[in-house]
């Protein structure tokens, strides 16, 4: 029977190396391989060579075509001396791995000969625990949920948009949420907005939202902010956020908001409904078309009543409301394809979803071509358009 001095002498003699050099080398070339670190979780602790994907050696084969679909792409694996990364780049090869090498002297040669490594954050053993089926998601997993947990997002409204936006991304781990609303839980409100109770009538609706966002969640901060959103007060609210969800009822706050993001560079997710339909979108300025781009004009009150004078399906704002949570998510990791550019259409009593393509306005007086927007109108009493300065 073969020793394991004999199995790893095989296996080296079948597979190819690489050391420290010619993969720092190929790290800064045209052919990236991709590294894969097969050690475990303890090990990885103590440093990482950048850029490198963890997946312990008793994983490989199970997880490793997630992050590597393609089996022409170069792959290098390493383990702490080299012995581990032999198996698994036999094992890989095996797989159909066209070009599958292992670390010559792993990760101790890479640290000894003075090549940047970096030590990775971690999630808590709760928080792995917490966020165990985010971190199985080839593109989220680890260091996405970090991503998130180091996140603030700001809500307008805690109403029927803002309550199920803020439940599912507190729920995934968004560390900071900010919330804007200067109303109070009114036992209408009950019917659609999740966030609240019938215990808490009367209460303000940030407090309320507060309250069961950080007993959903322990790892997220909350900040009320029980105020109407004005000129005045706008721009400090929004400048420390990576990111609006509006959830507002009201134009006057949308083109508001719309401007001051524009301004600040923000990017907003749009939600809106009326009785059995809602649009969302994002507005993200200057790589698509701002609010104004789409509606430069108010419509008259006639033609837009608010849910108040409408009426809504209460299920109608959860789902627009978890679409708006789904394009945040991923603009805050930088994954898949959010809706700049396009507004999704929803018809609550057909079950249909239709996408219309947007376009930038070259003559929108807040992201057009020239333009020079530096200042608010009084939205308070009037949603006419600026002038350009």
């Amino acid at each position: 029977m073969a020793s394991y001095r004999d199995l790893l002498k095989g296996v080296k003699s079948r597979i190819r190396e690489v050391d420290v050099r010619q993969l720092d080398a190929s790290r800064n070339g045209t052919a990236k391989p991709v590294v894969i670190d097969v050690r475990e979780q303890d090990e990885v602790e103590q440093g990482i060579i950048p850029g490198a994907i963890h997946i312990p050696r008793g994983y490989l084969e199970s997880r490793v075509e997630q992050y590597v679909p393609d089996h022409d792409t170069p792959v290098v694996a390493y383990c702490a001396s080299g012995n581990r990364s032999a198996f698994a780049a036999e094992t890989l090869t095996q797989m159909g791995f066209k070009d599958a090498a292992s670390l010559k002297g792993g990760f101790g040669a890479w640290k000894d000969g003075g090549f940047k490594f970096v030590v990775p954050r971690d999630l808590t053993p709760a928080q792995q625990k917490r966020y165990s089926r985010h971190v199985l998601i080839p593109e989220v997993g680890k260091e996405g949920q970090l991503k998130l947990l180091d996140s603030k997002v700001l809500i307008i409204g805690a109403g029927g948009l803002g309550s199920p936006a803020a439940y599912y991304l507190a729920a995934a781990g968004v560390g900071t949420i900010g919330i804007v609303d200067s109303d109070v839980v009114d036992e209408s409100n009950l019917q659609r907005q999740i966030l609240h109770n019938s215990k808490r009538i009367g209460q303000p609706k940030v407090d309320s939202a507060k309250q069961t966002l950080e007993d959903l969640n322990p790892d997220v901060k909350v900040v009320p902010y029980q105020t109407r959103l004005t000129r005045d007060n706008i721009i400090d609210i929004f400048k420390d956020y990576d990111l609006i969800v509006d959830g507002s009822d009201n134009f006057p706050t949308r083109y508001l908001v719309n401007d001051a993001s524009v301004l600040l560079k923000k990017t907003i997710v749009h939600g809106s409904i009326f009785r059995f339909d809602g649009q969302v979108s994002v507005f993200k300025p200057f790589d698509g078309p701002c609010y104004r781009c789409v509606f430069p004009e108010p419509p008259p009150p006639e033609l837009a009543p608010s849910c108040d004078e409408a009426g809504t399906l209460g299920i109608l704002p959860g789902i627009v409301g978890l679409f708006e949570a789904n394009e945040a998510v991923k603009l805050l990791l930088g994954i898949g394809a959010p809706l700049i550019g396009r507004l999704l259409m929803i018809d609550a009593l057909a079950d249909e979803f239709r996408t219309l393509r947007l376009k930038r306005d070259p003559k929108c007086p807040v992201c057009g071509d020239g333009a020079h927007f530096k200042d608010f109108v009084d939205y308070e009493v009037s949603t006419a358009i600026p002038t350009p300065a």
